[in-house]
């Protein structure tokens, strides 16, 4: 989840209207991006059991989106003509977990989307294997068909429960990925004391977990907090908006370790997005003090929506 997007009157009642709407609202995406585009065409719509997701095009992008509460969501966006393109800024900062570790032969993404960013990886580092879990049937349908998504012997597709997943598998992951949302809110059962434990468990030793977070509200100091219970070290990389999250167990990594190996990677792979930028904007986590989240008290819709609510002038019912 990147970009929301939201109707000052709520959705219009013709699907005409809606339309146009929508495709007005998008401009605005694009432009927030800084990137001159053609005018967004919608180009299929369909209502699945998790999701309202719309396919726009705009040149030669192409744009998912998921529609809840009347507003729009910014799934995931790729360059037809530039496969390795990553247009979306946290994307591109979850790759940074390959120079975390002294070599990579196993990835897991939890929340696959469009899939821009197994995609990238796979295409970027082709000794490494990927699953990636996502739950929407529909979904994975259109990272194969508009996404550049391709499923092979070293990249595998699982429509599962993300965290049903992770309990059942058996063999350890170098880097986990978290990307997974439902319109605003991250699954509370992937935002748990638990979970993370869970993930913890899954990890080879100097494994790493990575995972998206809307800074904007409670949720980010929450999310802090209960990944630090799991896990000796948190670190943050801001990220056009968003923030990633990265924690591993032992001490934090020394800045000549972490930029000696993304220098080496950056030399071996020529990654389209050098991990010796990246590794220089890794920061502690600005918050402290949030509420720990657990399995039977997790109400991240609430921490998302507090502050929202009680901003002035938000549309009330």
């Amino acid at each position: 989840m990147v970009a929301r997007i939201t109707p000052s009157g709520g959705f219009p009642a013709a699907r005409h209207a809606v339309v146009v709407w929508l495709a007005s609202a998008l401009l605005l995406v694009f432009a927030t991006a800084g990137v001159a585009r053609a005018e967004p065409k919608l180009v299929e719509q369909r209502e699945s059991i998790y999701n309202s997701i719309y396919i726009y095009e705009s040149g030669d992008y192409i744009t998912m989106l998921f529609g809840k509460n009347r507003r729009l969501y910014t799934e995931s966006q790729v360059n037809r003509s530039d496969p390795l393109e990553l247009p979306v800024a946290y994307t591109q900062l979850m790759t940074v977990g390959m120079a975390y570790r002294e070599q990579v032969g196993r990835i897991l993404e939890l929340g696959v989307g469009g899939g821009s960013i197994i995609s990238y990886l796979a295409r970027t580092y082709p000794e490494v294997e990927i699953d990636a879990v996502e739950l929407d049937q529909v979904v994975l349908d259109y990272a194969r068909q508009y996404f550049f998504v391709e499923e092979n012997e070293r990249v595998r597709l699982h429509t599962r429960d993300g965290r049903i997943f992770l309990r059942r598998v058996r063999e350890p992951y170098d880097v986990i990925l978290i990307d997974a949302y439902r319109g605003p809110f991250v699954p509370f059962h992937m935002l748990t004391k638990e979970f993370y434990e869970l993930a913890a468990r899954r990890l080879t030793e100097g494994g790493v977990v990575l995972q998206n977070v809307d800074p904007s509200t409670m949720l980010y100091d929450a999310a802090v907090a209960t990944i630090s219970e799991a896990f000796d070290t948190v670190e943050t990389y801001s990220a056009g908006g968003n923030i990633v999250i990265v924690a591993y167990q032992g001490p934090p990594k020394p800045d000549a370790e972490l930029a000696a190996r993304a220098a080496a990677l950056d030399a071996a792979h020529g990654p389209r997005y050098p991990l010796a930028e990246m590794v220089k904007r890794r920061r502690p986590p600005s918050v402290s003090g949030g509420q720990v989240l657990s399995d039977d008290f997790a109400p991240v819709e609430a921490l998302k929506a507090v502050d929202k609510n009680n901003r002035p002038g938000f549309p009330q019912e």
